[in-house]
């Protein structure tokens, strides 16, 4: 059996889909969020709904499985990073009982999702940044809060490979985004913000837009497939270190809005929010160690993945218009 942890989450659903589209028969998804607030549901799935911060909670989730793949977290965008960072380190229990779980059933292989904001701000003081690469971890300085959790976390899954002899994997996601996401409420990332501010000042006919920050904060973004894709790769292979997983083309924030108002077909005045949570200046992903040991390279170029995201996000928000217009 496989089990998802955070399987109701946009990740998570994207991987647990995909799984059974593969045609692996025992698939379990497990989150702390009501069915009905899930991102996706797969019927085909086992879909339990556990809060994986409870030791005994983990134990059930991984009863009578082989692999698990942990992506549950309480994280979101740069604003909730930014202001929630205790809920996030929280998130280390998580892992940890999952670990001692893992362990207890004999887990053949267990995958955790890490992230770039493990990386020190002092490599990301500059939009001209230089890709980060694997060792650039150290010495540490991540992101308060979620990162340091993260980095604490791919810790833990090294030495219970170390000690315990549990087969662990870990990939360092930079910022994924695609359909079926967190597009409002706070927790969104900037691919969906940006998306979502744009169809709003279309569908309002102002034509504005609030950036946080000056817009010349760069960064590089993976879409949902390329992400799937590369975790699968990564569980699969015999990579024992941490690993970047993300896309190599770097974007200002500004050229991220140009994309989408080419998308929307709209020409909006900018104005920026200087005290907003921005994050670091400059964030790329050195793709050297995976290119070499995997071959993977993401297959999806930003401009097209946004389009996607777009006209998910827009078929979301005009539904929802719909809805509220003729009182249903």
């Amino acid at each position: 059996m496989i089990v998802v942890c955070g399987g109701g989450g946009f990740i998570g659903g994207h991987l647990v889909k995909t799984l059974i589209q593969q045609g692996h028969p025992h698939v379990r998804a497990v989150d702390i969020k009501p069915l009905d607030e899930w991102y996706q549901v797969s019927q085909d799935a086992e879909n339990l709904v556990l809060d994986l911060q409870e030791k005994d909670h983990c134990e059930r989730a991984l009863y009578g499985a082989s692999t698990v793949y942990n992506l549950a977290a309480d994280m979101g965008g740069m604003g909730f990073i930014e202001n929630n960072k205790a809920l996030c380190m929280l998130s280390v229990l998580i892992n940890t009982h999952l670990l001692m779980a893992a362990r207890k059933y004999g887990i053949d292989r267990f995958f955790f999702a890490s992230s770039a904001c493990v990386y020190p701000d002092y490599r990301q003081t500059t939009p001209h940044v230089i890709p980060l690469k694997e060792s650039d971890a150290y010495p540490a300085m991540p992101e308060d809060g979620y990162g340091w959790e993260k980095l604490f976390s791919e810790r833990m899954c090294r030495h219970f490979n170390e000690d315990f002899g549990l087969t662990t994997r870990v990939a360092r996601y930079h910022n994924v985004y695609g359909p079926f996401g967190t597009y409002d409420g706070g927790r969104e990332k900037a691919p969906a913000a940006v998306c979502r501010k744009v169809i709003q000042a279309k569908l309002s006919g102002v034509h504005e837009i609030e950036i946080w920050g000056d817009g010349n904060q760069t960064r590089s973004f993976m879409y949902i497939d390329d992400c799937i894709q590369g975790t699968l790769d990564i569980m699969a292979s015999d990579i024992t270190q941490p690993i970047n997983l993300g896309s190599s083309q770097l974007v200002t924030i500004n050229q991220l809005v140009d994309i989408v108002e080419k998308i929307a077909k709209v020409k909006l005045k900018r104005t920026y929010n200087l005290s907003a949570p921005k994050g670091v200046n400059g964030r790329n992903s050195d793709n050297t160690m995976i290119q070499a040991l995997l071959g993977w390279e993401p297959s999806i170029r930003l401009e097209d993945g946004m389009e996607r995201t777009y006209r998910w996000i827009y078929d979301q928000m005009t539904k929802s218009r719909v809805l509220v217009g003729t009182g249903v």
